[in-house]
């Protein structure tokens, strides 16, 4: 009787591993899969805040500088391409379009010696360059946490958990077509 208990103990031990090992890989990819999630609001929430941000820009530029309507018609554009962004290779190339307009928004300010004098204007550009710099941070965290996780659902044994459960791989934030190119301004 002892030696029949014997290999269904061993069977049940081994079966419990690899339960113990099934749950803890699901639970690593979901884990995973959540902080992706959770670096791309961050994402959004910087972008989000730009968005709020230029609005504001736009219209003390304007009143300093209203015969240059192009301009603002080109943030404004951009600005809408960015809210309409689906998905992460539109959202990086309405992005680009969006820093573009604003650099040569920018640059047309600097034109205009009171403009660059007002309170508000500073304090807009200062906020507007402290937002750039956390997007840049954000699609950072958003890329470090992309790649972890594709680097764990490609590995094995994880990889069979992951295409048992659909996990599939995730894109990267990437820079648009032309973003090393230097924006040009015109005056």
């Amino acid at each position: 009787m002892k030696k029949m208990f014997s290999p269904v103990i061993v069977l049940l031990v081994i079966l419990a591993v690899i339960a113990i090992s099934i749950f803890g890989s699901y639970n690593g990819l979901v884990s995973s899969d959540e902080a992706v999630t959770s670096s791309w609001s961050q994402v959004e929430n910087q972008l989000q805040r730009r968005m709020d941000l230029i609005p504001n820009m736009v219209s003390t530029v304007k009143g300093f500088a209203s015969h240059e309507e192009k301009i603002f018609t080109e943030v404004t554009k951009a600005r809408e391409k960015l809210i309409g962004a689906g998905t992460v290779g539109d959202m990086a190339k309405a992005d680009q379009e969006l820093t573009g307009s604003l650099s040569r928004l920018l640059a047309i300010a600097e034109n205009y010696p009171e403009l660059k004098a007002d309170a508000n204007f500073r304090q807009l550009s200062d906020e507007l360059a402290g937002t750039e710099n956390r997007i840049a941070v954000s699609r950072m965290d958003y890329n470090n946490a992309v790649q972890s996780y594709n680097v764990k659902i490609r590995r094995f044994p994880t990889s069979i958990i992951a295409g048992m459960f659909n996990f599939q791989q995730r894109d990267y934030f990437q820079a648009a077509e032309g973003a090393k190119e230097v924006p040009k301004v015109d005056f």
